[in-house]
């Protein structure tokens, strides 16, 4: 690891040598002419050099050439390209505005930017998604979804119909690291993973990282979420909205002071509850989300922002149970540039997630939560126009509150009770380089070191060799330990601490302007996990932080790709093999409790787990039939052998296929532009059944029969496929009103296929044999939404 450290620094101290020659930069920002929002991922390219740059998170660029003439292209999906020709004489700050692309049809094909691979940057395992490009996908129940998009691209799946989250190469769903706006959002889903948290009317811009991370990112081992909102148009007022069948959506943006500040506000709420009671249905579920957004202007060289989102899910089932979650933040940022090279971004940020189950027929009104500040302090510098730097700091702190348990009425046998609250503290210092060594090289390298301390207040139990769980030999399984004592630790005392070093590679080699080979590596670490048993009646959402029972997990990751652009762009296509290995892959024991558990460590094992497979994606970018077909050929399992040599482990310490292993997940999604008034979308995926354990046999015991379940994981459900469909008419596509409408109509699950969450094993009254049921949770689901905007 010291000879790593000591590459990077003498590649950089090499580099700032060889371009320190006297040149000088042309920086600025890029926005939309419409209503000055930032630009994210403008390509600024000056053909005589052979010089670009893309345009940063938050719109601005940097170039630097000699002095003379030269023509700036700049372009991005969506937009007018812009070619402008520049005498540079000196140091020179250029804004642009680029204007927003009207699709004209003509007889054959739809003309716009292409959104080809993009063949010499170091850059993989990364995709981004235009909101434009998403919407043209099928919106179930009219509602575009960016994590519906999401889970159409290679690498990335769900594990059931109705679950939450989504799983990337193998990778657990904590270990995606979400980001709205730079804040932390733990929980992604609305009505059981129906809909996403994130509105895609007030979206702008999101990536996802699937390997070759930056090093600007850390924290989990799978995969990054990269999305930001709106700024709102500073220039004059819009509102924007949908009114659907089981939910509507309203945003509204404008100017505070016009062409410095600007607001944007949007909502969603759902109001399918009102139709069960209607219908005499004693079930309820529903969802709300507020987000906001304020932007000032200080003057050319600052900027502020405040922005916020808050959100609730409520399900009540009956006589059986409730649940209710949701998540938060807030986020104070300021842009700063230094200079014509050098860029910063200082963030505050606050973000909590909260969990709340209510089991009826026990009588447990149980709460849990985990909060975080988070400070984050971000440097983008431009050395040259071959270097350019990434560098910064980031420090979180956070506090767990596992569980407050009360009774929910006088009639409850639960008595009240507090979890221990846990705290800890993360900080980050990175660096990282993306530098062209020649025309066909391109390197992106950098070093993360992380570090992480547990926290007091605290009484933390001692167990008789450090064990938590302890191996019964007379029944051959795992059982809780008890504690032999417990040690308290006071306020901000450290309990335990961890450091680690990140290295992060990525290069490219273009064969020519259309190919290239890429290859990465990467190591993550992550220090806090969500406990969740998705067997229970209700899925937990337990977050919890390492210590030294629960190990950090140690993610290791190497890629290596094939990229190539077909027909000046018409056609793309990206292949990647991949392969990750984990260490400390927290593992349950058979039979572990999680509710109103006061001691996570004595249900938890440390075992490692590994993944790898192939993705390959071809896409079709221009006409009027566009989209992709994605497939992904993958294992993801892991494995937790015994401690010593007397124990099995679990699955007798045998690898076995992880709870969200596919091995085949395929898609095509695609788009047509039929008319001005008409278009239409629609997506097929096929996906192998989840991995399950199924009983291999029975045993009575005191007139119970009780199922003998085999191997962990060794049987699959079945195949998991469906179809959607959507048509979109806009009545008057070219009218010169501010008021414009268009119909969505949808239908998810076209064929009506019965996907199987789950498998019951039950006996039959009336025969005495033992069968299997098939439980699902949609449908065919049609939908039809009217949106507007003026």
């Amino acid at each position: 690891m010291r000879y790593q450290i000591i590459y990077i620094l003498l590649l950089i101290t090499v580099s700032f040598g060889a371009y320190s020659q006297q040149k000088v930069t042309l920086s600025g920002t890029v926005t939309m002419k419409t209503n000055t929002e930032t630009v994210i991922g403008a390509s600024i390219f000056i053909p005589e050099a052979k010089v670009s740059a893309i345009t940063n998170s938050y719109g601005f660029y940097s170039v630097t050439l000699p002095k003379g003439e030269y023509t700036i292209v700049i372009s991005c999906i969506g937009f007018e390209n812009i070619e402008e020709h520049i005498t540079l004489t000196g140091n020179t700050k250029k804004n642009f505005s680029m204007l927003e692309k009207s699709r004209t049809l003509d007889e054959v094909v739809i003309k716009y930017n292409s959104p080809a691979t993009n063949i010499r940057n170091p850059e993989m395992s990364v995709n981004k998604l235009s909101i434009a490009t998403i919407k043209k996908m099928p919106a179930v129940m009219g509602e575009v979804d960016v994590l519906k998009a999401i889970l159409q691209l290679p690498g990335v799946s769900t594990s059931q119909e109705g679950a939450t989250g989504f799983n990337v190469r193998g990778g657990s769903v904590d270990g995606n690291l979400i980001l709205l706006d730079e804040a932390v959002v733990y929980n992604t889903s609305h009505l059981f993973g129906f809909f996403s948290v994130f509105n895609a009317d007030v979206i702008k811009d999101l990536k996802l990282y699937k390997g070759g991370i930056p090093a600007n990112f850390g924290g989990r081992t799978s995969s990054v979420l990269d999305i930001y909102q709106k700024e709102g148009n500073n220039q004059e007022y819009h509102v924007t909205g949908g009114i659907g069948a089981i939910s509507s959506r309203l945003l509204a943006e404008g100017p505070i002071a016009k062409g410095k500040s600007s607001f944007v506000v949007a909502g969603r709420t759902s109001y399918a509850q009102l139709f069960m009671k209607l219908a005499d249905n004693p079930n309820s579920v529903s969802f709300y989300d507020l987000n906001a957004k304020l932007n000032y202007n200080i003057n050319d060289n600052n900027r502020i922002f405040l922005s916020g989102y808050f959100g609730k899910d409520k399900m009540d089932f009956s006589n059986f149970f409730s649940n209710t979650y949701g998540n938060s933040f807030f986020n104070l940022r300021w842009n700063h540039i230094f200079s014509e090279k050098l860029f910063s971004n200082a963030s505050i940020i606050y973000s909590k997630y909260d969990y709340g189950l209510k089991i009826k027929y026990v009588g447990i009104d149980w709460v849990s939560d985990i909060r975080n500040y988070n400070l984050k302090y971000n440097f983008n510098h431009r050395v040259s126009d071959k270097l350019v730097l990434n560098y910064g700091l980031n420090s979180i702190y956070y506090q767990f509150n596992p569980g407050t348990i009360k009774p929910m009425d006088e009639k409850s046998p639960i008595n009240a009770d507090q979890l221990e609250k846990k705290y800890a503290w993360e900080n980050a210092l990175y660096i990282s380089a993306e530098q062209k060594l020649t025309d066909k090289i391109s390197m992106n390298y950098g070093l993360r070191y992380s570090n992480f301390l547990r926290l007091g207040e605290q009484n933390v139990n001692n167990y008789a060799n450090n064990q938590a769980v302890v191996f019964n030999p007379t029944l051959q399984i795992y059982e809780e330990g008890t504690p032999t004592g417990v040690t308290y630790y006071g306020k901000n005392k450290k309990i335990t601490g961890f450091g680690n070093l990140e290295p992060r590679l990525a290069v490219s080699y273009s064969i020519n302007d259309d190919q290239s080979i890429k290859a990465s590596y990467n190591r993550m670490s992550q220090y806090i996990h969500l406990i969740s048993n998705t067997a229970s009646v209700s899925p937990l959402d337990i977050w919890a932080p390492s210590d030294q029972y629960l190990k950090p997990e140690i993610l290791d990751q190497v890629a290596l790709g094939y990229f190539r652009n077909f027909s000046n762009g018409k056609y793309s296509l990206e292949t990647e093999a991949f392969y990750k290995k984990i260490k400390n892959k927290a593992d349950y024991i058979d039979g572990a409790e999680l509710i109103a558990q006061k001691a996570i460590e004595q249900v938890l094992l440390n075992g490692e787990g590994r993944a790898y497979g192939l993705e390959v994606m071809l896409k079709k970018n221009t006409g009027k039939l566009t989209g992709w077909l994605s497939y992904t050929l993958s294992r993801a399992e892991q494995r937790t052998p015994g401690r010593n040599a007397e124990e099995p482990g679990i699955n007798n310490g045998e690898w076995y296929r992880a709870n969200y292993d596919k091995t085949h997940n395929f898609s095509l999604t695609a788009a047509y532009q039929r008319t001005k008034k008409w278009s239409f979308g629609g997506i097929f995926t096929y996906q192998t059944g989840k991995a399950a354990t199924f009983p291999i046999g029975k045993y009575q015991y005191q007139g119970i029969t009780i199922g003998n379940y085999g191997v962990r994981n060794a049987n699959s459900l079945p195949a998991y496929h469906h179809l959607d469909l959507s048509a979109t008419y806009t009545p008057k596509p070219d009218s010169k009103k501010r008021w414009k409408g268009e119909w969505v109509f949808s239908i998810y699950n076209v064929y009506n296929r019965g996907n199987a969450a789950s498998i019951m094993f039950e006996q039959n009254r009336e025969t005495g044999l033992s069968e299997a049921k098939r439980i699902s949770i949609f449908g065919i689901i049609p939908g039809v939404t009217y949106n507007f905007k003026f």
